[in-house]
């Protein structure tokens, strides 16, 4: 059998005093004795008392709870983002619920639901890559809960947003690599559906005009962008009847899964294909060669998303400009594109 939750009045009934004595004393109201604080605390901690936050939100219409919505945890990018943002919220008296979508988006609707339901004062999230009805995010908005978006967000929104300039970043590894003497690059992206990783095809075929140099389909593939998406889309690579000399991948998951590929045939790198990935995630510079990848900023974009949330929770009432944050992100160069 399910064992009953304790309730205030049940500490009450043992007291023999009104449940209103009882939530005082546990507010540590100053007209409760310390006698009847001392003993509601005793029997509370015998009877196992949690106290019900969700009823306790919907009565003063504040949880000091914010969500946070992931695509995937296992990613240093996102794991950094969100220790950031428990950090400063933390310091505010905030806690946080995190939840990730595995990116799905039938998983980040019901993450919404429960987020709503659990009566949180705020959303921050990253979209899954299968997002692309926003109705669920225009529920968030509807109910005035501040809702800011990092990394992957869309425009459509009008929401704030904080994330870094994933054109110029895939205009810069371009830039790089013919820099380096490549005139074949290969670029495997993520789906152009998806607001980020159009912004970096985008920057990879002007990069491409810009220098003048030819703009082959064959060479522009698109992808969920993990480990094995890598290999199966350098594997194809491969087998083009003229290979890329150097291949631009927009995750260093898949990165890792295209340089396993190039190891597995020997093919060298960088000597014959030069390879950069996107992330900076910390395995990149323990492999061999070492990944060049850009770096995100990701502590960083973590602490504006959580001091964007403070300012808007502030000042409910008062219509304040959007908050369109967006960085600049860094190369950092390792011997896979030397």
């Amino acid at each position: 059998m399910n064992k009953k939750r304790t309730t205030i009045k049940d500490i009450a009934n043992v007291l023999d005093i009104s449940p209103a004595a009882v939530s005082k004393a546990l507010h540590d109201d100053s007209r409760i004795s310390a006698k009847t604080k001392q003993a509601v605390k005793r029997v509370a901690k015998e009877l196992n008392y949690q106290p019900n936050h969700l009823a306790s939100a919907l009565r003063k219409g504040k949880s000091n709870l914010v969500g946070v919505i992931v695509p995937k945890t296992n990613s240093s990018f996102f794991s950094s983002v969100v220790q950031s943002i428990e950090e400063v919220l933390n310091e505010a008296g905030y806690n946080i619920i995190i939840t990730q979508s595995n990116e799905s988006f039938k998983k980040e609707c019901s993450s919404i639901d429960t987020l709503l339901f659990t009566q949180v004062d705020g959303i921050i999230a990253s979209m899954a890559n299968e997002t692309v009805d926003l109705s669920y995010y225009e529920k968030v908005k509807s109910k005035g809960i501040p809702l800011i978006l990092f990394d992957r967000g869309e425009n459509d929104l009008n929401v704030d947003y904080v994330g870094i300039n994933d054109y110029d970043s895939s205009h810069m590894i371009v830039e790089h690599l013919i820099s380096k003497g490549c005139k074949r690059i290969a670029h495997i992206g993520g789906f152009k559906r998806t607001r980020i990783f159009n912004n970096r095809i985008r920057g990879y075929v002007d990069a491409i005009k810009a220098n003048d140099l030819p703009l082959d389909d064959n060479l522009l593939v698109e992808s969920d962008l993990t480990l094995e998406d890598g290999r199966l889309k350098m594997t194809e690579l491969l087998k083009l009847e003229v290979r890329p000399d150097a291949v631009y991948v927009s995750s260093d998951y898949a990165a890792l899964g295209a340089l396993q590929v190039l190891n597995e045939q020997h093919v060298k790198v960088p000597e014959d294909i030069k390879l950069v990935g996107f992330g900076n995630e910390p395995f990149t510079s323990l492999v061999t060669p070492g990944i060049t990848s850009i770096d995100q900023h990701s502590s960083k974009i973590g602490k504006l998303a959580a001091e964007t949330f403070l300012e808007r929770i502030k000042k409910p009432t008062v219509k304040q400009t959007l908050n369109k944050i967006i960085l600049d992100a860094q190369l950092i160069v390792r011997a896979s594109s030397e």
